[in-house]
């Protein structure tokens, strides 16, 4: 071969080479990713401070986390369906998730309720606690296996007043007859003690109340009472509450669309709603003080504490309605016994730590 010829063809192969090593440093075009859509559906009026304003925190965070990936729509109460059509709305898989307070779903198993809260239960730390590392989870996984549904935690609003009364309660006997707004087995409990218990969405409540259709009602607390403008209606205004020392929002999916996600996805998911199970608790700690404050000071509400023998009376009335649940059927005493457990272990390390030291701690300082 010529010296010449050879130079050439040298150089065309380096070319080549030179090529192709151009080549490999471009931006390859980017891949089509699979879009998946994501309806969710809640069970509280848009905007509504808390719970309204939480759901849709959780629902703009698992779109952005998947950068659009998962495309999310969210829908309050009676924007695609009304607030108690949302289990239906997600089992069915007409919407992918739903976000609500569990124990409105008692009527179809009464385990649904220990997801939420029930009278004389966990409190935040505590539910936390059973759900994460005491079993809880598996429980739920398996009862909502029974309709279709995957729950994960997905805020809470720590422990609850006892509710918005219009006359003072000085005895069990005050409550015979009292029309109460009070869902889950806390109705329950006031049904057994001669009460009569209804269940209405948050949005209706104060024009029920208003109206004189109900006697009562429980919410939340200050914060979110105050915004409800409950104080118009009625002026007592009871602690503690025995039916909700700890409610556990939910954020329940359709769980073959959850089993129908990567893996991947599904982390993004959980982290999300992790999230706001912390941040949903942290605002309502935040905001309640300040708010109760303006009740008694500028709205005229009158603070009221409930006397430890209408207390014995609630506990004597729970125990009757735990026996029922635990009747139901082997799910459900399975997810009572595992409470019960999970109740007596956290709350004697509770009443040695956390409540330990903030008695000590308010009585050094006069609180």
């Amino acid at each position: 071969m010529k010296r010449r010829e050879f130079i050439k063809k040298a150089g065309t192969g380096v070319a080549a080479v030179g090529t192709l090593a151009a080549a490999s440093t471009l931006p390859k075009p980017a891949i089509a990713q699979k879009r998946t859509e994501m309806n969710i559906v809640s069970t509280w009026p848009r905007d509504f401070p808390g719970l309204g304003t939480g759901a849709q925190r959780v629902a703009k965070r698992i779109n952005d986390l998947t950068e659009g990936r998962i495309q999310v729509k969210y829908f309050a109460a009676k924007e695609r369906v009304g607030a108690f059509d949302s289990f239906d709305e997600v089992a069915s898989g007409n919407a992918q998730a739903y976000h609500a307070a569990d124990y409105y779903w008692k009527g179809k198993h009464p385990g649904w309720a220990y997801f939420t809260s029930v009278p004389f239960g966990l409190t935040y730390t505590e539910i936390n606690a059973w759900i994460r590392f005491g079993g809880g989870q598996a429980l739920w996984d398996k009862l909502g296996d029974k309709f279709g549904l995957k729950g994960l935690m997905c805020g809470n609003t720590g422990v609850q007043m006892g509710g918005w009364f219009r006359k003072e309660i000085n005895s069990s006997d005050d409550l015979k007859g009292l029309k109460m707004r009070i869902p889950g087995l806390g109705g329950d409990v006031m049904a057994k003690l001669g009460a009569s218990p209804i269940s209405v969405p948050g949005g209706q409540i104060y024009e029920n109340l208003v109206s004189g259709a109900i006697d009562a009602t429980e919410w939340v607390g200050p914060w979110n009472d105050r915004f409800m403008k409950f104080y118009e209606a009625a002026k007592y205004y009871y602690y503690p509450g025995m039916h909700e020392p700890g409610s556990m929002l939910a954020f329940g999916m359709n769980a073959k669309w959850w089993h129908g996600l990567s893996k991947t996805d599904q982390d993004i998911i959980e982290a999300a709603t992790s999230m706001e199970n912390d941040v949903m608790m942290a605002e309502f700690n935040a905001k309640s003080g300040e708010a109760l404050q303006d009740l008694v000071k500028n709205q005229g509400v009158k603070l009221r504490k409930f006397n430890d023998d209408i207390y014995d009376s609630f506990g004597d009335a729970s125990k009757e309605v735990f026996e029922t649940v635990r009747a139901h059927s082997k799910l459900a005493n399975d997810i009572h016994t595992s409470f019960l457990k999970a109740r007596s272990n956290l709350g004697a390390w509770s009443k040695i730590s956390d409540q330990a030291f903030v008695q000590q701690r308010n009585r050094v300082l006069g609180v």
